[in-house]
């Protein structure tokens, strides 16, 4: 029989959509499962949104579109980015993607030979590992545990990019720890790369509307201008705008990886469709009120949320502030036992607490980082105290 690609060995399942599958089952089976598990914003978009995708439909042109992205939607995009700060951009800089997902996929094949490095920090989102791998990228992976509150230093950066990695993936706010860098901090990490030429810098921000407590988002290349020839901006409107599964991601960068981009779209996708590419233009140009309630919807449940895992004896969590995650060290719960059964790392952890709580949660090591674990608080307002309460439970309860 014809073997598959050796590529195909190294892809893996989404860990974290094995958790929610797992909850899902459960839930059908009639268990009472709260899901804190999967980073969905849980939210709809305005409804201008659907009144641009419904005009959309009704003048459906039956076509093939751009594989660049519409004029329309780039130019859309392009003034997003002038909102944050980021300005300068035109439509050749440009490209788009089904999610963002998709556009750093198609970084990798654009940007990294088999053999070639890609930094960045753990805890990382699982998928930049998952497609390193698939690309047969080497991964340097710098350790930011939560006694550094999750975040690279720039003596950790000076040191990685010395070895001339070919790519340094930076994610702010962070999945899966909720942590925004300062300005300060961008700075001093923009200092160290502006040392190192030869290395591309991707910028992963699809969460740079989610910011709390006064926080502003700040990007290299504010603070560095020169850093914009070899920095790839990365933006989505699945988690801003409550539109995950219409699947749209966006770049912005140098020309010539946009270019690439868009040639890799012309083989993987040909283009987005007419319909979604009509309700990002409406969602990126219309109303922003949805948006802004649910940041300041978020920022209360994080409130909530860390109020219960500081009162947990053992836990240590720092304090997040941005996007909607939390990432408590829970290594204290390690050797002691819950009904009986041992707990030996992260993954018994998640696995006792949904059997026994109904609650579901992403272990740490899918994220590189086996002493914690994820907890996404976009759930339905009614269930979040339940859930957490069930967590502090099940922690008085191990022995």
């Amino acid at each position: 029989m014809p073997q598959l690609a050796r590529r195909v060995g190294r892809a893996k399942p989404s860990v974290i959509m094995q958790v929610a599958e797992k909850a899902k089952r459960l839930k059908a089976e009639g268990r009472d499962i709260i899901s804190f598990s999967i980073g969905v914003p849980n939210f709809l978009p305005g409804e201008h949104v659907y009144a641009a995708a419904r005009e959309a439909l009704a003048k459906d042109s039956g076509q093939y579109g751009s594989n660049r992205g519409t004029d329309a939607l780039l130019d859309a995009f392009i003034a997003h980015m002038e909102a944050l700060g980021l300005s300068g951009y035109g439509r050749a800089n440009c490209s788009t993607g089904i999610g963002a997902k998709h556009v750093i996929y198609n970084l990798a094949e654009a940007l990294l030979d088999e053999g070639d490095t890609i930094v960045f920090p753990t805890p990382y989102w699982t998928s930049y590992m998952d497609i390193a791998e698939i690309v047969n990228a080497k991964v340097d992976l710098l350790a930011c545990p939560a006694s550094q509150d999750y975040k690279v230093t720039p003596a950790q950066l000076d040191t990685a990019l010395a070895k001339k990695p070919k790519v340094f993936l930076f994610n702010n706010p962070s999945n899966p720890t909720g942590m925004v860098y300062t300005r300060d901090e961008i700075v001093a990490l923009a200092d160290v790369l502006v040392k190192y030429p030869d290395t591309w810098i991707i910028t992963d921000d699809i969460y740079n509307r989610m910011l709390f407590d006064g926080l502003e988002y700040a990007n290299f290349m504010q603070v560095h201008p020169q850093l914009r020839e070899r920095t790839i901006f990365i933006d989505s409107l699945s988690k801003t705008y409550g539109m995950p599964g219409w699947r749209v991601g966006f770049m912005a960068g140098p020309e010539s990886v946009a270019k690439a981009i868009t040639t890799l779209n012309s083989n993987h996708i040909t283009n987005l469709p007419e319909i979604v590419t009509a309700a990002a233009i409406a969602a990126l140009t219309g109303p922003q009120d949805v948006p802004t309630e649910k940041c300041a919807e978020f920022q209360a449940k994080r409130d909530q949320v860390m109020a219960v895992m500081n009162a947990i004896p053992g836990v240590v969590c720092p304090r997040p502030q941005g996007a909607f995650y939390v990432f408590p060290d829970i290594s204290c719960a390690f050797g002691k036992t819950h009904g009986g059964v041992k707990i030996g790392n992260d993954v018994d952890f998640c696995n006792v607490l949904l059997d026994a709580k109904g609650v579901a949660c992403v272990p740490g090591s899918a994220f590189g980082e086996p002493n914690a674990l994820r907890i996404s608080y976009t759930c339905p307002t009614p269930q979040l105290v339940p859930g957490l309460t069930r967590i502090q439970e099940f922690f008085a309860e191990l022995v």
